[in-house]
């Protein structure tokens, strides 16, 4: 790679780790503290996938008829994600290659998650992936969360480049939103792979309709080599 780098934002959970099953736990424990039983399954918590936390509580904790502060909601859900995240978070592998293979390259890259700032430096350390991404925006930084453009626009402005030479990594149609709203590209990687044919992926720049599992660093690398890059 010989030419000028564009800039890579990744989204956190579900594109770079596979933490949703931290996050469905950790909603679980707070929603059974808070409210007693309910409804509160995978397939519910599915729904709100890319949706930031705060948000996703909110919404929640009205369902469910929660009367106390979603701080409180949320301070209480962070302690539990983060106990589950530092005893284990996978890296996909083909996304730790990538990650790899981009810092060699000296691709600017940046992390811009819903996750708080905490539960983002919690799992980039525990899996070593800090090593290469440093430049970090949760949602506590900015004033609007993912469908709005707000987070990549400021990930952007962190690495010093313009929307025009960034391209976002998603696997939620909240994001995928948000990297078209900011002006970026966008590689989808659906999370969630039966909603890949939602108008958001339908429309990113390049899409793994497989997610995860359909995901090859050679053929991202290729695509940027060829898409992206300018002389």
């Amino acid at each position: 790679m010989s030419t000028s780098p564009a800039s890579v934002i990744f989204d956190l959970d579900g594109t770079l780790v596979d933490s949703e099953p931290n996050y469905y736990e950790a909603t679980w424990r707070t929603l059974t503290a808070f409210a007693g039983d309910t409804d509160f399954d995978w397939e519910r918590h599915t729904r709100f996938i890319g949706t930031g936390t705060r948000e996703t509580l909110e919404i929640l904790g009205e369902r469910y008829g929660i009367d106390a502060p979603v701080d409180e909601l949320l301070d209480a859900t962070n302690r539990s994600y983060l106990e589950l995240a530092r005893a284990s978070t996978p890296v996909y592998p083909e996304m730790r290659t990538f990650v790899e293979r981009l810092h060699a390259s000296g691709v600017p890259m940046a992390v811009a998650s819903g996750s708080s700032r905490a539960a983002i430096e919690a799992v980039l350390a525990g899996t070593g992936l800090s090593a290469f991404l440093t430049t970090l925006v949760s949602a506590e930084e900015v004033g609007r969360g993912k469908p709005e453009p707000d987070i990549f626009l400021e990930a952007a402005r962190r690495l010093g480049t313009t929307p025009a030479r960034c391209v976002v990594f998603e696997d939620a149609v909240p994001g995928a939103m948000a990297a078209r709203a900011a002006g970026m590209r966008c590689v989808a990687l659906p999370y969630v792979t039966a909603t890949a044919d939602d108008p958001a992926f339908r429309t990113a720049d390049l899409l793994f309709p497989g997610g995860q599992a359909e995901f090859r660093a050679d053929a991202a690398l290729e695509w940027l080599e060829l898409t992206v890059r300018t002389p």
